[in-house]
């Protein structure tokens, strides 16, 4: 026999999901956040201690300098070699080869002072469309 749930209980899951997402959005101050940074610590690209000896790093410099942005941990970036990589958005700024030297300059002139270091560059790309999507409300009516 099929078990189902009444509807009232699927609506308060979603509310209840919905809520513990705005307390998280909130504590990270997504509203406020100007850049997202994205680092593969390998260890395909490069060796993993390497690559989190460079996101140990990077936590650390946009901590100390209170910059204003998001980091993740990302496992993979696709490009495979040359790393770690460091993407910097919403410009789309790749940077490969990034030890915690490095790190330490990107996060000072880019991430915080919004100027690429260009000799570091490997690629830039920002996103097709370039602007927010809205999504649906997941706890309005239908």
């Amino acid at each position: 026999m099929e078990k189902t749930t009444p509807m009232g209980a699927e609506t308060a899951g979603v509310e209840a999901k919905a809520k513990a997402g705005a307390v998280g959005f909130s504590k990270m101050k997504i509203e406020t956040t100007r850049r997202h940074v994205f680092l593969c610590p390998g260890p395909n690209c490069c060796a993993r201690e390497a690559g989190l000896a460079t996101w140990e790093t990077l936590k650390a410099a946009c901590k100390e300098d209170g910059v204003d942005a998001l980091r993740t941990k990302a496992e993979c970036l696709r490009v495979c070699e040359g790393g770690p990589w460091l993407v910097v958005y919403p410009e789309g700024t790749w940077y490969g080869g990034v030890t915690p030297e490095r790190c330490e300059r990107i996060v000072r002139e880019h991430v915080k002072g919004g100027r690429a270091v260009a000799e570091w560059v490997s690629h830039t790309q920002p996103l097709a469309g370039g602007g927010a999507v809205a999504c649906p409300d997941p706890t309005s009516s239908r």
